[in-house]
């Protein structure tokens, strides 16, 4: 769940690259299906933090992901109201999974409603609770997590997150540029101090190989290193 300061960042939301380039991303890429522009619709005109919606260049984003590297076994940090988990779940092969954690109610209702009108029920799990719980509950292998929850405890997630992953998982974590305040040395917030601590660690942790990507708010990819290379 997120805190109200960072739900009043998100809503202000500001552009990462220059103007018009966002909405020229999502104009050339193919558009979401009804149950997601139906989802979309809903959460844009419901919720005053409805910034926090994957959208269209993220939610394929994601589902490319799923799809490229045959993950079986998704785990999701933060559903909001659903988004992410359909855009990938529908990217899973039969007898695939996502687990989904949410740590709002109400969310987590929308959310809920959702999934059960969607193609991909069956597919997914939703547990609503403290995301921490949940990943210390599970046994693994998982072949990718997408973190996009409370952005203080996002290296508590990725921590536990780790050992869970499969040979060649990936930890997809969102937010990783906060609307550009990670270069903004007069933003000290919470969250912007958070993020950038969370950048550094994971850049100088011998154990991974991670590249920081310009999606929409920033999108770090992270997998292990290889043995005796990190490369």
């Amino acid at each position: 769940m997120r805190t109200e300061r960072e739900i009043e960042k998100l809503v202000v939301l500001k552009p990462i690259t220059l103007p018009g380039i966002d909405q020229y991303s999502e104009a050339h890429t193919t558009p979401p299906p009804p149950y997601l522009s139906g989802l979309a619709e809903e959460t844009r005109a419901g919720l005053a933090d409805a910034e926090m919606l994957t959208g269209t260049v993220e939610g394929r984003f994601l589902e490319l992901l799923v799809y490229l590297s045959r993950a079986r076994n998704v785990l999701e940090l933060g559903t909001f109201t659903g988004y992410a988990s359909l855009s990938m779940a529908g990217a899973l092969p039969p007898g695939g999974r996502l687990i989904t954690c949410e740590l709002d109610p109400g969310h987590a209702a929308i959310a809920r409603r959702h999934f059960e009108a969607s193609p991909f029920a069956d597919r997914i799990e939703l547990n609503v609770g403290p995301a921490i719980e949940t990943l210390g509950g599970l046994a693994g292998p998982v072949d990718l997590v997408f973190i996009d929850a409370d952005k203080g405890n996002y290296r508590n997630y990725y921590e536990t997150a780790l050992p869970l992953l499969s040979e060649r998982g990936v930890i997809a974590v969102d937010n990783t540029l906060w609307s550009g305040s990670v270069i903004d040395e007069r933003d000290r917030s919470d969250e912007a101090e958070a993020i950038r601590s969370f950048n550094e660690y994971v850049r100088g942790d011998p154990r991974v190989v991670c590249v920081l990507l310009t999606v929409r708010d920033g999108v770090t990819l992270i997998r292990r290193a290889l043995p005796n290379n990190r490369f």
